[in-house]
This record gives C-alpha cells, sequence and structure tokens, in this order.
C-alpha cells in the first residue's frame, strides 16, 4: 500500500491497523478520487513545493519573492502551501519569476523531476 509520494505503509503497522478495524489505504480511496483529481493534486503539491525549494534555495525571503512578482507576502506562503485558493497560473508564472525553465516545469509536471 502506497501513501504519499513514494512511501510505503510498514507492513506490520498495517496489520496492526487492521486488526483493530482501521480503515488502511490511501488519501485518495479515503475521499473517492477520480485519477484525474489526484494528479491534479499532486501536481499542485508538486508545483508549490518547487517554488519553496527555489526560493529558499536562492535565499529569498517570501516577502522578496512578492515583490518581485508584485503580490504579498500572505499571496506566497499561500502559494507555498499549496493553498486551493491560489491558481495554478500563479504557481507557474512564480516558478518562471524564480528562473525555473519551461522545459523544467514540463519535467516536474510529469512526474520525472522532483521539486529540489
Amino acid at each position: 500500500m502506497t501513501y504519499g509520494r513514494n512511501r510505503t505503509m510498514n507492513k506490520q503497522k498495517r496489520k496492526k491497523l487492521k486488526e483493530k478495524e482501521f480503515c488502511v489505504g490511501s488519501a485518495a480511496e479515503f475521499l473517492d478520487l477520480t485519477m484525474e483529481e489526484e494528479a491534479y493534486i499532486e501536481i499542485r503539491l508538486a508545483v508549490s513545493n518547487m517554488i519553496k525549494t527555489q526560493r529558499t534555495k536562492r535565499g529569498w525571503t517570501q516577502a522578496q519573492l512578492a515583490r518581485a512578482m508584485g503580490s504579498s507576502q500572505s499571496r506566497i506562503a499561500k502559494l507555498e502551501a499549496g493553498d486551493p485558493s491560489t491558481s495554478l497560473d500563479l504557481m507557474i508564472k512564480t516558478l518562471l519569476r524564480l528562473g525555473i525553465s519551461k522545459k523544467e516545469i514540463g519535467k516536474l509536471l510529469e512526474g520525472n523531476i522532483e521539486p529540489a
């Protein structure tokens, strides 16, 4: 059983939970997400993780990135948290402003690179 990105639940832990009649499964199963919904959520999380990783790698604060984007620090915090009130459009524009190439963004969306 996998949960999250590339993590598997310990078989013994899974067995103990089942013995205590806990439901064991993925968040997608619990929320009854379609494959498309699950993929969309994974994309948003990967992009938000890359925004934070690239910002910190450059030594920028959220406020500095906000100024560069013509936005607010609180909006950057929401972007990095994957808040659903932020658009994927703004997330991609932020990656581009951080110097991430279209090719790198494509690889991220395909799942071929980690946000680091």
